[in-house]
């Protein structure tokens, strides 16, 4: 009897998933990826239906950042495709390593007004890190390998994977050997690369003979690993830390080095960096956000840039010395330059300045910690998670407000990536999805999500993918009855009661959750926020915490805006 190792397209390529060790992979399937999806069943991938493909880009995205391994998602043709834009671009800028696989045409009938079909991948290129085209079903191993590799190497970044359906649904004898993968691959980075040892000299220079220089930390320090490296050099070297929201976690919030937040909303750090004669930039776009629109640092400041992507340096801001390398090596390579001396001494009175003006602003912020107002100030939910969250728990953070409230107010506790806004793109509708993918990355771990109701009225539809799955986890809504950001910006720009397509329909959504079959809890007043999220904590399965806080716009946002007001100088936005 003659037996033949013949298999489909799609077997192939979720049998180089599975080489890989992949993850959790969230699709809405269609005809061209059928093979796959049989695939996938027969072999036991991990692989969930979501409603919408937005979510399920969102949730692979929130999955990788939390694990820092490599997120997965695929798509049919073309609403299904496109559909993926929004996801795909949150990913590419946040550097989220990804791998995407999505239907296409089959090719002996493209271009004949083939149901669903576009231009998609004209549209999904510039979203991506690189988009690659399978046009020999026996390349499919060669091609995978190298999508692994390009999504986990240098900046990560998704990967798209363009399979037509003639592809897919072919058959080819592979054997096993064809179907291997590099381990190293399954997580980013994969590969690390020093900088050169003469700009490492030069910036050991420069910190060495420095009296007030800070470090400005991104999210670039979580995709290298480098948050425990980070914190130590910076307590050896008696250097303060600020971060951007991406960047939150680089060092505890709770430790004697950090600075918080810098940029468009600040705790104590951009008086800091006004005042450094040098500037250690580290993982950092240095964008707009974080530069409160490229006037941080000052114009003339000292800078010292690291980073993985030489096309970051003096992007927004001319570095003195540019190292080009990863993030975590190079930190332990400038403490190795800089191990066992002397000079960090002379910064221990900076450092405990530092801790005082820290300590001056708790005093003047614990009003908002353990605010009584009602309806509920979003500064006494900032409280009760900083009181309650576990050092080890995951707060996610939707686009818009409750990005910025976040970044401000919360307090990690540990080194390491424990909270996870999407800043990339800065989109909203992350917070449900995204909280799905972190349960994923994180089990045991406590994780909650705080979204708006704009951004939970996009994905609320996902509730039910939750609870499918048997996903324990939190999402809190901010219920204001609005679109808070744009609202709160009216407000700012052209007075009270100048508001314009930015009010929503008072909704319940305690009652929505438990529609679909998920836990629902109502918040109205200051002192039911804390019980709330304990029995949250408690509770297996979906969670949504419908908080109720103020519809007044001027209270909206954690501070004024910079681009709708004039910020003085020695103002404070908390």
């Amino acid at each position: 009897m003659t037996t033949t190792n013949e298999m489909t397209g799609g077997e192939a390529l979720a049998r180089m998933i599975q080489a890989f060790a992949g993850g959790p992979m969230f699709g809405m399937g269609g005809f061209q990826l059928l093979p796959f999806y049989d695939a996938a069943r027969r072999l036991g991938l991990a692989h969930h239906l979501i409603n919408d493909e937005r979510a399920g880009i969102f949730a692979a995205d929130a999955y990788a950042k939390v694990s820092g391994r490599v997120g997965l998602a695929d798509a049919t043709l073309g609403p299904g495709a496109t559909n993926l834009v929004t996801g795909l671009v949150e990913a590419l800028n946040a550097g989220t390593p990804m791998v995407v696989l999505v239907g296409d045409t089959h090719r002996l009938h493209s271009w004949k007004n083939m149901t669903q079909e576009s231009r998609q991948a004209e549209i999904l290129r510039p979203a991506c890190k690189e988009l690659i085209r399978i046009e020999m079903i026996e390349r499919i191993p060669e091609l995978m390998r190298r999508a692994f590799l390009v999504a986990t190497s240098g900046r990560p970044g998704p990967v798209v994977v363009d399979v037509p359906e003639d592809i897919c649904h072919a058959t080819f004898p592979f054997n096993d050997s064809d179907l291997r993968a590099d381990p190293a691959h399954e997580a980013a980075p994969a590969i690390r690369c020093r900088p050169d040892r003469d700009a490492l000299r030069r910036a050991a220079d420069l910190l060495r003979g420095a009296k007030r220089p800070i470090i400005l930390a991104g999210g670039g320090v979580h995709l290298s690993g480098a948050a425990e490296a980070l914190t130590a050099f910076a307590r050896d070297v008696q250097v303060p830390v600020a971060h951007t929201m991406t960047g939150k976690g680089a060092v505890p919030c709770t430790d004697p080095v950090s600075a918080g937040l810098f940029g468009r909303y600040d705790r104590i750090a951009n008086g800091l960096i006004e005042e450094a004669d040098l500037v250690l930039s580290v993982g950092c776009k240095l964008g707009e956000i974080a530069t409160k629109r490229y006037t941080v640092p000052p114009r003339g400041a000292r800078l010292v840039h690291l980073d993985i992507v030489a096309e970051e340096f003096g992007r927004t801001v001319r570095p003195e010395v540019a190292l080009w390398g990863d993030a975590r090596a190079g930190i332990e390579d400038l403490h190795e330059a800089l191990a066992g001396e002397s000079g960090a001494d002379g910064r221990r009175g900076y450092l405990a300045e530092v801790g005082r003006r820290m300590a001056a602003w708790r005093d003047s912020t614990q009003e908002r910690y353990t605010s009584e107002e009602v309806p509920v100030s979003m500064g006494r939910l900032m409280g009760e998670l900083n009181r309650l969250m576990p050092a080890d728990g995951v707060l996610l953070a939707d686009g818009g407000f409750a990005a910025h409230w976040g970044g401000l107010l919360f307090d990690t506790k540990q080194a390491g990536r424990g909270f996870v806004p999407d800043r990339g793109f800065a989109s909203i509708g992350y917070g449900l999805p995204g909280a799905m993918g972190a349960a994923l990355a994180a089990p045991g771990r406590a994780v909650v999500s705080i979204t708006g109701d704009g951004g939970f009225n996009m994905m609320l539809g996902e509730l039910e993918t939750a609870r499918r799955m048997e996903l324990s986890f939190a999402v809190v809504v901010v219920n204001n009855a609005a679109s808070g950001y744009v609202k709160a910006l009216q407000h700012l720009m052209y007075g009270p009661g100048a508001y314009h397509a930015s009010d929503l329909a008072e909704t319940n959504y305690a009652r929505v959750a438990e529609a679909l079959g998920c836990t629902g809890i109502r918040v109205e007043r200051p002192e039911e926020v804390g019980p709330a999220l304990e029995r949250a904590m408690r509770t297996k399965g979906p969670v949504v915490i419908d908080v109720v806080v103020t519809r007044d716009p001027a209270k909206m946002l954690p501070a004024a805006d910079n681009r709708a007001v004039q910020v003085k100088k020695g103002d404070r936005v908390a």
